[in-house]
């Protein structure tokens, strides 16, 4: 069993929280499949919006720049070729899509295994609740301080979208906010300190036992 403590705004103990890891994962974390996931969500951010000139797209003369024989240089043909300046790019970097998908199963368990890796490496803190009644950065600035996780990246897991919650947090360098029911493994390793709260938690547990089944 993993039992972490359940701590409030204030930063203060409030009992403990206790869940089953093989409720997440079954065997043991698999830092390939962690990897391999984590490229994806990368391949997945890259614009791919390059373009450069090939041959056919450089304005000039088509014409041959002299004749085959009889000049004592070497032969050539128009200005636009590679190899000479101004020229096209032999091989001429097009727009790319770099996206693709790894099995749906491979993500889910990703993100599973990242979860559980999270709490084993002390990097979790299970927090009661969220009490903004309104937008205030001050407040959830002073609630990270007095977690201890102010120093360094941190993402923020909600129970659903609370938007004071968000709005509070959104310009806080270093803090991510998402709805646990849109946590996936990128999240979860990119930042150093994950914050959730006992109900979000309970969310992640149930999703992922009732997926188990």
């Amino acid at each position: 069993m993993i039992s972490v403590p359940v701590r409030g705004m204030d930063g203060s103990e409030s009992g403990s929280y206790e869940f089953d890891p093989t409720d997440l994962v079954s065997g043991e974390i698999n830092r390939q499949l962690l990897h391999d996931v984590v490229v994806m969500y990368e391949a997945g951010a890259r614009q791919g919006t390059v373009r450069t000139k090939s041959r056919g797209m450089v304005k000039g003369s088509t014409k041959k720049l002299f004749r085959q024989k009889g000049t004592g240089r070497a032969r050539a043909g128009n200005a636009r070729t590679p190899v000479r300046r101004g020229g096209g790019h032999a091989f001429g970097k097009k727009p790319r899509d770099y996206r693709y998908r790894l099995p749906r199963k491979a993500v889910r368990l990703a993100m599973k295994m990242a979860l559980l890796s999270k709490f084993q490496d002390g990097q979790a803190v299970v927090l009661s609740e969220w009490k903004c009644d309104a937008p205030r950065t001050k407040v959830v600035a002073g609630a990270l301080s007095q977690l201890g996780v102010a120093d360094s990246s941190v993402l923020i897991a909600t129970d659903g979208v609370d938007q004071n919650v968000y709005r509070s947090a959104r310009n806080i360098a270093g803090v991510q906010i998402l709805p646990a029911s849109d946590l996936n493994a990128y999240s979860l390793l990119r930042n150093r300190n994950f914050v959730v709260t006992v109900s979000a938690m309970d969310a992640l547990l149930g999703r992922a036992t009732a997926a188990a089944e």
